[in-house]
């Protein structure tokens, strides 16, 4: 009796959590908020399987499903080498904000000197500046120094982040000074303690911080347009914005091509969703 009252007070427990109207009302908007979100995508995809005329037809499963747009872009375009130059420019810039970024965090951080909190606040102002009003600048600069046309063009403005910094500042802060104070008792360096004791206890915010810059710099779009007029050093943005003319659009490579490019970045969240999602929560509760 005991325990079919148990098992009757479990069901109804687990039936009144299931029918609570706030969660019905949750799970609609989430599934409603999901379906929004995946129409586009799947539109895209489906796209990229149909022929020039069927494009501006709204049906999702092509009438005639083909694999030559796909042959087209690799055979007719430099859709290969526009994706190689997006995979070097997003790595090396990911590995050169990693390293910095981490390693000015850790500084003002952890060593007290004269005007480190100016200088904290001052890497903060840079956060408020839009990125179109560093356009000129940055030309500028690139243009002086002979960078434009390369992928040294492409990177330098991305190489260092004050986001970054904010992001590490925050973590390597709530490390505890004794571990720093141990590592200098045993003989390490200073540069040996930042990246052997102080960076494997940031590692959520590394990988957040890798992941973010990496897919930023993946779908850049408005200065790798500006630094190149060299198709061959061209990222997959402004590649695929090539196949869009004053007067016809070529939509079905558009689509072909934004799948393509979709990949990594589906890749990359799906393997990394946890270091994101615990990335951005920790440092909430550190700030």
């Amino acid at each position: 009796m005991t325990h079919a009252s148990d098992t009757t007070t479990a069901r109804g427990w687990s039936l009144g959590t299931v029918i609570h109207p706030g969660r019905i009302v949750a799970w609609t908007l989430l599934a409603l908020g999901a379906i929004v979100m995946m129409v586009p995508l799947i539109y895209m995809v489906a796209t990229s399987f149909k022929y020039p005329n069927e494009v501006y037809e709204l049906n999702i499963i092509p009438h005639e499903p083909t694999l030559d747009n796909y042959t087209y872009i690799f055979q007719n375009t430099r859709f290969g080498i526009w994706f190689v130059n997006s995979l070097v420019t997003s790595t090396l810039v990911t590995i050169s904000v990693l390293f910095f970024d981490s390693l000015v965090g850790y500084t003002l951080a952890k060593f007290k000197f004269r005007g480190r909190e100016f200088i904290f606040i001052a890497i903060l102002t840079t956060l408020m500046i839009p990125t179109e009003m560093l356009i000129v600048p940055w030309y500028i600069m690139a243009k002086n120094f002979g960078w434009l046309n390369s992928y040294w063009g492409i990177m330098f403005p991305g190489l260092i982040t004050g986001f970054g910094v904010f992001l590490m500042r925050q973590f390597f802060s709530g490390i505890p000074d004794d571990y720093i104070h141990a590592a200098r008792i045993d003989g390490l360096n200073e540069f040996q303690i930042w990246w052997k004791v102080a960076m494997p206890l940031v590692t959520p915010a590394l990988s957040a911080l890798a992941i973010f810059t990496f897919l930023g710099n993946w779908t850049a779009f408005l200065w790798p347009l500006i630094a190149t007029n060299d198709r061959a050093l061209y990222t997959v943005p402004v590649g695929l914005a090539s196949f869009s003319g004053e007067f016809l659009s070529d939509w079905e490579l558009i689509m072909t091509g934004a799948t393509l490019a979709t990949l990594p970045t589906l890749i990359v969240f799906i393997i990394f969703q946890r270091y994101i999602i615990r990335g951005v929560v920790l440092a909430g509760l550190k700030g």
